[in-house]
């Protein structure tokens, strides 16, 4: 299985320890071994080695971070799992074509998939930070899923479009979509495109079209409409060029006044 290191299973703000050493199981008996835990409640745990069974070199290589921001900084893609609908621009992709896409874009830099907490899972902001939002289709009157179970289930869709791809090297899961194809200008990172959308909210408060007193949802939208785009590091650069543009003009004029 290759470029298994460049898929991150992200578990922000864990709370029991048990799930993070079975969701570290689940992901290793697909062939991922790459482990984020965001601002975890108890880790490192003796819970957490027992219920990983075997995949105790998982929890140990598991980088432990404070926001999921610094988690996803350098992904090129991201995948937030909600067990529910949201009112969300954020597109949505069902787990089985969710595999198949992770291979595509692997060619491009890493991937994410972002679980949430166990009692309510990921705030809208968080899925802000997205590029698209997975559910897993289960009973309408119990829909949610133990954490390490619905990391199991992606992790599978994931394993299983390689084990397709492997066997006829053709489109998988039925996906009409062409393999990704290699381009020199790398696509924007996540760190790179919240480095953007910091510059934009600053420039619009300054030309008074952002009051960030009733932010209302002009920055959501901006955020879905560029995740959508997939702008690259050179676009992203050009961007915050013509930014840095108006902000000059903008300082000049008011030294004018």
């Amino acid at each position: 299985m290759n470029k298994p290191h460049q898929i991150k299973i992200v578990l922000v703000e864990p709370s029991h320890p048990g799930n993070i050493g079975a969701a570290a199981r689940a992901a290793k008996t697909m062939c991922i071994e790459n482990l984020v835990l965001v601002n975890p409640e108890d880790f490192p745990s003796g819970e957490a080695r027992a219920r990983s069974t075997g995949a105790i070199d998982v929890l140990e290589r598991a980088m432990v971070c404070q926001t999921l921001q610094e988690a996803i900084a350098d992904c090129t893609f991201v995948v937030g799992s909600s067990a529910r609908q949201r009112g969300l621009q954020c597109p949505e992709i069902s787990p089985d074509k969710l595999g198949a896409k992770v291979w595509q874009e692997l060619e491009q830099g890493n991937v994410a998939i972002v679980f949430g907490r166990e009692s309510s899972g990921l705030t809208n902001e968080e899925l802000d930070q997205c590029h698209y939002l997975t559910t897993i289709p289960a009973n309408w009157e119990f829909s949610s899923l133990n954490l390490a179970s619905a990391v199991q289930v992606i992790c599978y869709e994931i394993y299983n479009a390689f084990l397709k791809r492997s066997s006829d090297g053709a489109l998988v899961n039925g996906s009409t979509e062409e393999p990704a194809q290699g381009v020199s200008d790398p696509l924007a990172t996540v760190e790179q495109l919240e480095n953007l959308f910091g510059h934009m909210q600053q420039v619009l408060h300054e030309i008074e079209f952002f009051d960030p007193k009733q932010p209302k949802l002009l920055m959501r939208r901006l955020r879905h409409l560029y995740s959508r785009a997939r702008p690259t590091l050179v676009e992203t650069n050009i961007l915050r060029g013509i930014l840095s543009a108006v902000q000059k003009v903008k300082r000049q004029t008011k030294s004018l006044d």
